[in-house]
């Protein structure tokens, strides 16, 4: 048997009204423009509808938007206080070694002087060590690539807020 109705997280996101869905969103992506363009596609009827509007919206962010976006995040080995998403996602870091947490903290900081914004990457999953090693990497970028990287971690990003979302909405 098929059923043409949304998953239940799905109904449930959809059904919201616009401001309470755009705050929802908001907790997921920083981003105005990101959050406007899903709320104006909405009610989807798959969460692979949903994840494709982000990705497509997150391909249109401009270079403001994307800033926008990066302010919402808190430095890798720094979750905010009391936010339980960025502690989650920054679990890799929580047994991390005071020397790792130190050169992280100024690993973070030599990458905010050269690209103007924290670092930002996808940490769900990931080790302290394997965090370290990308902004190594990373900070050796243009700008111009950065750019392109950082719209890429914040689209993953996006896509494992927004599965919580619909498992927890």
């Amino acid at each position: 048997m098929t059923s043409t109705s949304a998953p239940p997280g799905l109904a449930r996101f959809n059904a919201l009204e616009e401001r309470a869905a755009s705050a929802v969103l908001h907790e997921a992506c920083a981003s105005t423009a990101w959050a406007g363009r899903l709320l104006a596609a909405r009610p989807y009827r798959t969460a692979d509808e949903l994840y494709a509007v982000s990705d497509a919206a997150m391909a249109e962010l401009t270079t403001a938007d994307l800033e926008e976006a990066m302010a919402g995040h808190p430095p890798i080995g720094r979750p905010k206080p009391g936010d339980p998403t960025s502690a989650r996602e920054q679990r890799g870091m929580a047994g991390a070694s005071e020397e790792l947490r130190a050169e992280m903290l100024e690993l973070n900081l030599a990458y905010q002087e050269k690209f103007g914004h924290v670092f930002l990457i996808c940490a769900t999953g990931r080790t302290g060590e394997q965090m370290r090693d990308a902004v190594k990497e990373r900070i050796g970028n243009t700008p111009e690539q950065e750019r392109e990287i950082v719209r890429a971690e914040l689209g993953k990003i996006n896509r494992i807020r927004l599965t919580r979302l619909l498992d927890s909405a």
